[in-house]
């Protein structure tokens, strides 16, 4: 179920994570509108705890990109599926 649009499309999306990348600083999971974001519970090869993407049926993600937007390393992809209405 699509919960978005933009320009007349219905728009679902996700995000991928680089584990390496991130360093912990969590400005993501404070930017995520829908708080699809949380702290890993498992330290990365630096030894930082990165941020982890918990979508759910019931709340999707939107692709906003505020999560990426945050991001002080770029570790933040967003992808959008796009959908004709």
């Amino acid at each position: 179920m699509f919960n978005y649009t933009i320009f007349g499309r219905a728009v679902k999306g996700k995000i991928v994570i680089a584990v390496e990348m991130c360093k912990g600083c969590l400005y993501c999971v404070e930017a995520c509108p829908k708080h699809l974001i949380t702290e890993a519970t498992r330290l990365n090869t630096k030894g930082y705890y990165p941020a982890e993407f918990n979508p759910s049926e019931d709340n999707e993600c939107t692709a906003c990109t505020l999560c990426a937007i945050s991001c002080p390393e770029a570790a933040i992809e967003v992808y959008r599926d796009e959908k004709q209405k």
